[in-house]
């Protein structure tokens, strides 16, 4: 499972930027070597609380952000140039007069 895999990576991640051993940073998270082993490998899924402990323990936080997608300038350039050309194939038909309910209709141009 991704999600799983994001979080071994994050623990190890944690711990390597750290400096710290497995046996360290579970000592300090106040967990076992083997569950900090378990969570790196993928074969154990942390809670929310225990990677709040890992990430404390390699002296950083946990926290919680907008996920920012980035915009590919090309591809954005490509839609546009589909819905500006789709938009230009559309039937167009002027009216005269734009009827608004409630306001008056302006007067006939004359000429």
């Amino acid at each position: 499972m991704a999600s799983e895999r994001e979080a071994a990576d994050l623990i190890r991640g944690i711990r390597t930027a750290a400096g710290l051993s497995q046996a360290e940073l579970a000592r300090r998270a106040g967990l076992s070597r083997s569950v900090v082993n378990a969570y790196e490998h993928g074969t154990r899924q942390p809670g929310v609380d225990a990677l709040a402990r890992i990430a404390a323990a390699g002296g950083m936080r946990l926290a919680l952000q907008p996920r920012v997608e980035t915009i590919d300038p090309s591809r954005a350039g490509r839609l546009l140039q589909q819905v500006l050309d789709l938009a230009e194939a559309l039937p167009y038909k002027p009216r005269r007069i734009l009827g608004f309910p409630g306001l008056p209709t302006p007067p006939a141009a004359s000429g």
